[in-house]
């Protein structure tokens, strides 16, 4: 066992293997896109829109030229698919066969989720293999009459149930709108569709969470995967890149033991591109809570779902990475119809680090955010501390954009 890395180290690994220490850790243009996803395993789809979606904010952080299209392109391309990682995701179509366990549980009526009517899904099922793919709205008013099985909302609840379990794959989108088709259209001839062994899944999220981030737990590796089998194969494979020393085990204090790739032990972490990281709140880098608050010592919560009168900071707010440490967060809105980009309340709660350091990259990369949300005006409404408020303002009143 190793016991010599400081928390330091930790730090820049994880930073390092999440794609968040270059600029273009990735490539460029679509290519990127899907380096990206093989990369780091998936990325989460979430439907609020207070600024650009999460998934193509969490792109877009990593790829600085991303085209939301880029991302459609690839799902029609079958490189890329949708379904479960820990939510909604984006995930490898190399990885598909990784997500036949869930599928088949589901499939098996072994989930309380999902409770379709079998006639519907019958029927949607008939509907889509005759007539060609179909999004929810199209069985919208297949009836007049009110209450019956044939209005949309089971239908939709039959749609997300053939879905889980693998009957109907998610073609195309426009927007939020999915679009359906039977699996057996939408998959490659060539992947393999053989369900893993438990070993080879666990040894699946295992290697998935040490390469997109560099060293893992076990609390980490078995996030909301249910059941001590995971758990106990987990273990299984973590004993195993031991003894096979690709991995090591080290102790720091007031954190569980931690697994770490053996390669980070020997590489060097060059931070000179340490300008300003808006993060989505739902970024893989950011998801486990508990994680960021062992590692990098920052508490972060999306008060969203927290009643208005409970809210420490907003309802949307954004974490600001700044090189290595996270320096606060920015609660945002893209009031889209007027193209003004709201800082509703930038928050700064790191007071070590001067000013002058990350206030220019911090206004550069707001300014490139806001364009990315389709804006042309900035407009700050509230700034903690208070004191910094003058200063901010002043940058900011200096960005031009182009009409």
């Amino acid at each position: 066992m190793k016991n010599k890395l400081a928390l330091g180290q930790l730090k820049l690994a994880t930073l390092d293997s999440q794609g968040l220490t270059h600029n273009t850790p990735f490539g460029t243009g679509k290519e990127a896109v899907l380096n990206a996803l093989e990369h780091l395993g998936y990325i989460q789809i979430d439907t609020l829109s207070m600024v650009e979606r999460a998934h193509h904010h969490t792109l877009w952080t990593r790829i600085p030229d991303f085209r939301a299209d880029y991302l459609e392109e690839l799902v029609e391309e079958r490189k890329v698919f949708e379904y479960w990682f820990h939510a909604a995701s984006y995930l490898p179509m190399k990885d598909f066969r990784y997500v036949l366990p869930q599928m088949l549980t589901i499939k098996r009526g072994e989930s309380r989720y999902y409770d379709a009517d079998p006639t519907v899904m019958e029927y949607v099922t008939d509907t889509i293999r005759n007539e060609g793919p179909k999004r929810a709205r199209d069985f919208e008013n297949e009836s007049q009459t009110p209450g019956s099985w044939w209005n949309w909302k089971p239908a939709k609840l039959a749609l997300e149930r053939l879905f889980m379990q693998g009957d109907l794959m998610i073609s195309g989108r426009s927007g939020m709108q999915k679009t359906y088709d039977l699996a057996e259209r939408v998959l490659p001839s060539f992947i393999d569709t053989t369900e893993p062994t438990p070993l080879e899944f666990a040894e699946y999220l295992v290697k998935t969470n040490l390469r997109a981030y560099g060293f893992t737990t076990l609390k980490q590796i078995t996030h909301l995967r249910k059941g001590n089998d995971v758990k106990k194969n987990v273990n299984k494979v973590l004993d195993m890149m031991l003894e096979e020393n690709l991995i090591s085990q080290v102790k720091i204090e007031g954190l569980p033991s931690v697994f770490v790739r053996n390669d980070f032990f020997e590489k060097t972490y060059d931070l000179k591109d340490s300008n300003i990281r808006l993060l989505s709140p739902f970024d893989n880098s950011i998801i486990h809570r508990e994680r960021i608050k062992q590692i990098f010592d920052f508490d972060f919560r999306l008060e969203c779902y927290t009643p208005k009168e409970k809210r420490q900071y907003g309802y949307f707010c954004l974490p600001i990475l700044f090189g290595d440490q996270f320096i606060g967060r920015v609660d945002c809105k893209a009031h889209r119809k007027e193209k003004k980009f709201e800082l509703i309340h930038l928050h700064i709660e790191n007071s070590t680090i001067d000013l002058d350091l990350w206030l220019t990259p911090f206004v550069e990369t707001i300014k490139r955010f806001a364009i990315f949300n389709g804006c042309e005006s900035l407009l700050l409404t509230k700034v903690s501390p208070s004191k910094l408020g003058s200063s901010v303002k002043k940058e900011l009143s200096k960005v031009k954009f182009k009409k």
